[in-house]
């Protein structure tokens, strides 16, 4: 992504996360976002589901909870503690595409 536009992860037409590309971080083949630009952040609770990378530190993981009360699974992940080297993650937020619609940058703007 070269110009800073809007970009946001969608699932059906429903934004969950949206920022311009310039807040955003590319590890891994994956767009980590701010915790901030989680949209209706109150639908986002934590799972009980953890994961180890070697550089990366301990995942944690977060379920979403769609309009009809239904929850998505590890819909996304995060490092509450990254690793030194890893402070690019710190206090962000990546999703797994095949649990979302997948990611939009706008113009028009999402």
């Amino acid at each position: 992504m070269s110009a800073d536009q809007q970009t946001a992860i969608f699932l059906g037409d429903k934004v969950l996360a949206k920022a311009m590309t310039s807040d955003l971080e590319f590890v891994e083949g994956n767009w980590y976002f701010k915790e901030s630009a989680l949209i209706d952040r109150h639908r986002y609770t934590p799972s009980e589901t953890h994961t180890t990378c070697p550089w990366k530190g301990e995942a944690s993981y977060f379920n979403y909870e769609q309009d009809d009360g239904d929850q998505i699974k590890d819909i996304a992940w995060f490092y509450p503690h990254p690793k030194q080297g890893a402070e690019k993650v710190d206090g962000r937020v990546a999703f797994y595409v095949g649990k979302v619609d997948g990611l939009r940058v706008g113009a028009p703007p999402v």
